[in-house]
């Protein structure tokens, strides 16, 4: 009998939580929220430099085959 009364022990015996549980949900949102507002903050911020010059980009420009950049490869249509 004393291995039931010490499984009974071991069972009744419950971590107590440092907060309630509901505030381990409230938490989360918060951290998910800051988070997506983090995230929306970086919405388009490559079209915001478009303008700055590349380096290297006038070796590029100037490359053969230049005109027909954007279409695909010269020859393939």
């Amino acid at each position: 009998m004393s291995f039931v009364n010490t499984l009974q022990a071991v069972t009744v015996h419950a971590v107590e939580l440092p907060f309630p549980p509901l505030t381990f949900g409230i938490i989360a949102a918060v951290v998910f929220a800051v988070f997506g507002i983090v995230t929306f903050a970086y919405r388009d911020v490559a079209n915001r430099h478009v303008h700055r010059p590349v380096p290297g980009a006038t070796h590029h420009a100037e490359a053969p085959g230049a005109e027909s950049h954007g279409t695909g490869h010269p020859g393939h249509h």
